[in-house]
């Protein structure tokens, strides 16, 4: 075992024996504070997927972060109010549901936005992808059906079978569990063929292109992939929070997930992860005492920018290779 794989384990059980500890202290806030943090962690992972592994900066993924928030809170209200969506179609709170829901939406508005967006690259690629996530966002607002600008409420937690989904312990396993499994789909992604194409378009297209594989086909694969991780958390956040709002959407969560990884190691398995610790202890410890608390975050971003590329992973982790 190298080091880099202990600090991800470490990492992890931290992560998954916080909230045991405070759930035995009778602190559920510390609880959900931990369930934010797994959400959090499993929506960078899904970013991760481009950007860490294909090099794709992409500032529109909080479009999919608030689409999977948008299936969450449409398909519970249809259901509470037992009202039929479009074509006849029944709402439903049952979570796997509304998680398979947010992944083909996701899934289907990263494919439409990846076949324009993928046929440029730098600043360009940024910029449409930005553009695309602020017309889904300002669609959000003038929809008055659900809630426009005011957002849309969770009147119950929707409800996952043979658990009591309003108890902050059991929500938190659901949420550890999926961000287990989206860190494991990362893990193997990462080590297959594919993970190497990607990999490999990365540092030099024409080398990739020259085998005979396509630079753009890995990467709208990658970009789908990597939209659908971030539904199902974007999802999991309406749950928590029990309110979906057009901020889910804002080019300002976008840059909250590229801020989580690169805190946390870009293309690091668990670098999402110790990301999203760090913002989420950073915002609890000082949101209270100043408005300004980013500015310290920023500080940290700053020195990790440049004195620890590989983010707080790296930094634990030494010269590791990645693991």
């Amino acid at each position: 075992m190298n080091r880099e794989t202990l600090v991800n384990a470490l990492l992890i059980l931290g992560l998954l024996a916080a909230p045991f500890a405070a759930d035995a202290m009778g602190e559920p806030f510390y609880v959900t504070l931990a369930t934010r943090i797994a959400i959090l962690a499993l929506a960078a992972t899904g970013l991760n997927i481009a950007l860490g592994l294909g090099g794709l900066v992409s500032f529109g993924h909080a479009a999919f972060f608030g689409i999977g928030g948008y299936a969450a809170g449409i398909l519970a209200t249809h259901a509470f109010n037992a009202e039929p969506l479009l074509f006849g179609l029944p709402g439903t709170n049952q979570m796997v549901s509304i998680w398979l829901a947010a992944v083909a939406a996701a899934g289907m508005a990263a494919l439409l936005i990846g076949l324009i967006s993928l046929r440029t690259s730098g600043v360009y690629f940024i910029m449409i992808t930005l553009a695309f996530a602020q017309m889904i966002y300002y669609f959000a607002i003038s929809w008055p059906a659900y809630g426009g600008e005011d957002g849309l409420s969770i009147y119950v937690r929707n409800a996952f079978p043979g658990t009591n989904t309003m108890r902050p312990m059991s929500f938190f396993l659901i949420a550890a569990g999926l961000l287990l499994a989206g860190l494991a789909f990362f893990a193997l992604l990462r080590n297959s063929r594919f993970g190497a194409a990607l990999q490999a378009g990365r540092q030099n297209e024409i080398r990739l292109a020259a085998v005979g594989i396509a630079p753009f086909r890995i990467r709208l694969v990658a970009f789908v992939l990597s939209a659908m991780m971030t539904g199902v958390a974007g999802a999991l956040f309406a749950d928590l929070n029990r309110f979906v709002s057009p901020s889910m959407l804002s080019w300002h969560m976008s840059g909250e997930l590229i801020v989580l990884i690169i805190l946390g190691g870009v293309g690091r398995l668990a670098g999402p992860l110790a990301g999203a610790i760090v913002y989420v202890l950073f915002e609890f410890a000082l949101g209270g005492v100043t408005e300004h608390w980013q500015l310290f975050l920023g500080l940290v971003l700053l020195c990790v920018v440049l004195f620890a590329r590989g983010g707080v992973v790296g930094l634990l982790a030494g010269r590791a290779r990645h693991g």
